[in-house]
């Protein structure tokens, strides 16, 4: 299974930017999908998570009302809508997939990893 995650770059405070994962494989739908952040200095943390059907989604508290994660299982996505992007949201964002029956924000649990792509945001 190989995750390639796009549509980083840099945007102004207030502005939104729109991340996507594509996942290969054939058993995509099954995975429970995940975004996770490193921000410089820091340790990597949970942003967002969604089950196999996407009627389930989790965020963290720092992101719940301004982020919405997506997924479509006929394009082996997933897309992290990000809006009302602060500076604290700098980071490298990383998709991840889940070979488990649930929704879950340790990243222990995630089975495969993409590289990450860089958003930045300015004040």
């Amino acid at each position: 299974v190989q995750l390639q995650a796009s549509g980083g770059g840099l945007v102004q405070a207030g502005g939104s930017l729109r991340l996507s994962c594509a996942v290969s494989g054939r058993t995509f739908s099954r995975y429970i999908m995940g975004w996770f952040r490193q921000a410089p200095g820091k340790e990597r943390e949970f942003v967002a998570a969604i089950s196999w059907s996407g009627a389930l989604t989790d965020y963290a508290d720092s992101v719940k009302g301004r982020f919405t994660m997506s997924r479509d299982n006929a394009k082996n996505t997933v897309a992290l809508q990000m809006n009302s992007l602060k500076p604290e949201d700098t980071a490298v964002y990383y998709c991840a997939a889940d070979r488990s029956d649930w929704v879950r924000r340790v990243q222990s649990a995630y089975d495969y990893w993409g590289q990450g792509t860089q958003v930045t945001v300015s004040s």
